[in-house]
């Protein structure tokens, strides 16, 4: 009875992890395709040359151009005054840390419709500091600095957390032999700090970028959608949708390969820049 019985009980056991096995598989493909779809759908409905045909107007090349512009101002601004923050965050203790990190994280999960409404309500012309900006004859809401200021609120928190995690991720011995070797403070931030922080900082960089390059809700809310002044380039998909599909799917193709190459690259830069760091890490 055992020597018939092991066998079966093996088959029914195959059986059971194969069916397992299906299952998982099964659950993955139709995970993949629920993610992939929707985007794949945008390159594959138009040839390359309709493609770029629909995207040959003058609306999509002004909405490009305001959509670089202040998309890169804005991650200037988030690289000079986030990684400060990022790196004070990371190195020191104090009552109330959890709730600045958690205060710092709002902006990811606040709806971005939200977030412009409360834009609007302190940078306004009648908010919280919109007299004193009206005093100094500076009109910020409606104009291209609120758009810079709508993708840095939405955009800046990823760089702010995932710069202030590569911080962290620094050995806390490295600075103080640095420091007992005679290097100034400032020149342990530059010369070990950021080097071994490099790739999560460029990581936290893209995903501003790419998040700041896609803000859509915080900005139609702050800055409006005039053509040629605030209309970025996901507005100018919006206004696009409700008269010409193709252009709105060009132009869609258009936004979702940018963020594609910058994402590749920037795992590329990650690569080199773990290996760089790591050699000067054993250096110091």
């Amino acid at each position: 009875m055992t020597t018939v019985g092991s066998p079966l009980r093996g088959r029914r056991v195959g059986v059971k992890q194969m069916l397992g096995r299906l299952a998982l598989a099964l659950v993955i493909a139709i995970i993949l395709a629920f993610l992939f779809l929707p985007l794949l759908s945008v390159f594959v409905t138009m040839g390359p040359v309709e493609l770029f045909t629909n995207l040959n107007t003058p609306i999509a090349y002004q909405a490009l151009f305001l959509s670089l512009k202040t998309s890169f101002t804005s991650l200037f601004l988030i690289v000079a005054f986030g990684t400060p923050l990022a790196y004070w965050m990371s190195r020191t203790s104090f009552w109330g840390k959890r709730i600045l990190e958690v205060g710092v994280q709002m902006p990811i999960v606040a709806p971005p419709a939200v977030a412009g409404v409360g834009l609007l309500l302190v940078f306004g012309n009648l908010g919280l500091l919109g007299g004193v900006f009206s005093a100094f004859g500076v009109d910020v809401t409606f104009t291209a600095i609120a758009v810079v200021m709508a993708q840095t609120f939405i955009s800046g928190p990823f760089f702010v957390v995932t710069t202030r995690q590569a911080f962290e991720s620094v050995d806390k011995e490295l600075p103080a032999v640095s420091r007992t070797l005679g290097v100034t403070p400032w020149g342990t931030f530059w010369r070990i700090m950021v080097p071994l922080a490099l790739p999560g900082m460029l990581a936290g960089a893209a995903l501003s970028l790419a998040r700041a390059l896609g803000e859509f809700g915080a900005t139609i809310v702050f800055a409006g959608n005039l053509p040629g002044k605030t209309q970025t380039f996901p507005l100018a998909i919006y206004t696009a949708l409700q008269s010409d599909l193709d252009v709105a799917v060009a132009m869609s193709a258009l936004l979702l390969l940018t963020a594609f190459i910058l994402l590749f690259l920037v795992s590329l830069v990650n690569r080199r820049a773990a290996s760089s760091a790591l050699d000067q890490g054993k250096g110091a």
